[in-house]
């Protein structure tokens, strides 16, 4: 019987695995939101927010996770953001420091702005679990539409995000 619900358990552990690596999220190309939310850390992201500004799909954007010693002009000079882009649009959020952390990060943002839909823009093997942290923080009558960066993650990268996925899926039903 024991070994019956480990051999279950087990396939279960590497059916959900095959399609986390598997079926990652893609870009959103149509929809436009009211603000861009995009966690630091893997490349790509950053680069996207900007994009989404420039061509109107979102108003604002919030880069959380940012190092508390980054300045607005070097972020601006990083990434070449124009002066008037950084200064009416782009929020530097320094409070961070983990997925959840952000979410906590974004739901203060977005208390002082009233938007009614966000743009989560982060890694496509970061999307699910910075979804659930987001959705548990964050107020039910706000929209969070999910534009995945495009990577081409390493196995161990894949490995490590999806066992990160079930420990907050399992500290989520603790909490609830």
């Amino acid at each position: 019987m024991i070994r019956r619900v480990l051999a279950l358990l087990a396939v279960a552990w590497f059916l959900g695995f095959l399609w986390f690596a598997v079926a990652l999220p893609v870009p959103l190309e149509r929809a436009t939101g009211d603000a861009a939310v995009v966690p630091t850390g893997a490349a790509g992201r950053i680069e996207r927010g900007i994009e989404l500004l420039e061509v109107g799909k979102v108003e604002a954007m919030l880069v959380t996770g940012v190092d508390p010693e980054v300045r607005p002009g070097e972020f601006a000079a990083e990434f070449e953001v124009p002066p008037g882009l950084m200064e009416c649009c782009i929020t530097l959020g320094s409070s961070a420091v983990d997925t959840r952390g952000n979410a906590t990060e974004t739901a203060e943002w977005l208390e002082q702005r009233r938007f009614g839909s966000i743009r989560l823009v982060t890694s496509d093997w970061h999307m699910r679990r910075a979804r659930i942290e987001l959705a548990r923080t964050l107020p039910t009558d706000v929209t969070i539409r999910e534009d995945a960066v495009p990577t081409e993650p390493s196995l161990r990268i894949l490995f490590l995000e999806y066992h990160k996925l079930l420990a907050s899926w399992v500290s989520g039903l603790w909490r609830s």
